[in-house]
């Protein structure tokens, strides 16, 4: 069961925008993340190699979650990112994550969002970013 300063401090690297250390320092070497209803991805190197590559397409700006619910070994983090591809537009995720913990690192992750929510943020101006 994590502590809830353990989470606290995987919760900072995530906002830091260091999800790749995030991965590296919070998750078990056979630990597992599932996208949506996709099939898991297990191993922590598979899962660095993925993240690795979605970082190398896009940038991401992490918002401090709207809440982190910890209930013994279960996790709950509600996410949001702005993310912006090589075209410069920028698209809001709304994220649920669901984790399960084994002492201080994450066992297993799953992702829930809607793909067709990942609009555009207008700005100010009424101009896609």
């Amino acid at each position: 069961m994590p502590t809830r300063a353990r989470v606290d401090a995987f919760v900072a690297t995530v906002v830091s925008n260091d999800h790749v250390k995030a991965i590296e320092d919070f998750y078990w070497e056979d630990a597992s993340m599932q996208e949506n209803s996709q099939p898991p991805r297990c191993g922590r190197d598979a899962s660095i190699a993925q993240e690795q590559a979605f970082l190398e397409r896009v940038r991401v700006f992490t918002h401090p979650p709207r809440a982190v619910l910890v209930d013994g070994d279960h996790v709950a983090i509600f996410w949001v990112f702005d993310i912006t591809d090589s075209s410069n537009v920028t698209r809001r995720r709304e994220e649920l994550a669901l984790q399960t913990w084994r002492d201080e690192r994450i066992q297993s992750e799953r992702f829930f969002y809607d793909p067709a929510e990942t609009m555009p943020i207008p700005s100010a101006s009424g101009q896609i970013l």
